[in-house]
């Protein structure tokens, strides 16, 4: 892993105080955290801004959650055709997406419009990835868990197949993540069992897209995201034990990243 950390510290010494804003579209009544889950590994991974785009039901909830993160709102109680102008807006300001945590109740035609529209490179995650099988997945990273991988597989006829033809990146999450790329699978070496706590991935969108944002290509901020994930991981269980956090790896990430 040392190729992708000297990839990153290269990136950061050459943008010099510029390190990417990252723009994130989450959340639901159900799931009013997950937003600022993916905004605090985001900011921690090395991301200057950060800024979440929320329903109204939950923007004072994401709004007060952190001090270090933005927060705007679109009108109504779920993601629909009207929050897509909004999310295309934060996208032109933003280096890098997140799109899909805790988005329980989005509409699928609209999940689909603002991918298409987005021009920056993506994370799609949870309940955003089935939606987006119908979308341009040129600029996307996809970050699937086993339960997720079906939706996959039924239209086809394997993961690799998928990234081959969509243009796809793809980080499998399981009790050992996976980076599928151009129809090549390679497997990550972090982890702990501690990881399947909620919220891992959300922190994980979270660290991929801070990465996209620093100028990283997709399969190396893939591949980085998941070690870093992993790494943070082990810390945190090292020192919290089996009650360990999604917060507690959070705050691990600085120590990965040095």
């Amino acid at each position: 892993m040392g190729r992708l950390q000297r990839t990153l510290s290269n990136i950061t010494e050459e943008s010099g105080t510029d390190n990417g804003c990252i723009g994130i579209v989450a959340g639901s009544v159900d799931y009013p955290n997950q937003p600022a889950i993916v905004g605090r590994a985001a900011l921690r991974t090395g991301s200057d801004h950060v800024r979440a785009v929320v329903t109204e039901e939950i923007y004072e909830i994401v709004a007060g959650h952190d001090p270090n993160l933005l927060a705007s709102k679109y009108e109504g109680e779920r993601f629909d055709a009207v929050a897509v102008e909004r999310v295309v807006e934060v996208s032109e300001w933003a280096d890098a997406m997140v799109i899909g945590p805790g988005f329980a109740d989005a509409e699928p035609d609209a999940i689909r419009e603002a991918i298409d529209r987005i021009d920056v490179p993506i994370v799609v995650d949870a309940i955003a990835i089935e939606p987006a099988l119908e979308a341009d997945l040129s600029k996307a990273v996809l970050t699937p868990n086993e339960s997720e991988e079906d939706v996959i597989s039924d239209s086809y006829e394997s993961l690799e197949a998928f990234t081959r033809e969509t243009g796809a990146v793809l980080t499998f999450t399981g009790g050992v993540d996976e980076i599928i790329a151009d129809g090549e699978r390679m497997k990550n070496d972090t982890g702990t069992s501690a990881l399947t706590v909620a919220g891992t991935g959300d922190t994980l969108a979270g660290i991929t897209a801070s990465l996209l944002g620093q100028g990283m290509d997709r399969e190396n901020a893939a591949e980085l995201g998941a070690w870093v994930l992993g790494k943070s991981g082990e810390l945190a269980t090292a020192e919290q034990g089996p009650g360990v956090l999604a917060t507690d790896v959070i705050e691990k990430i600085p120590d990965t990243t040095r």
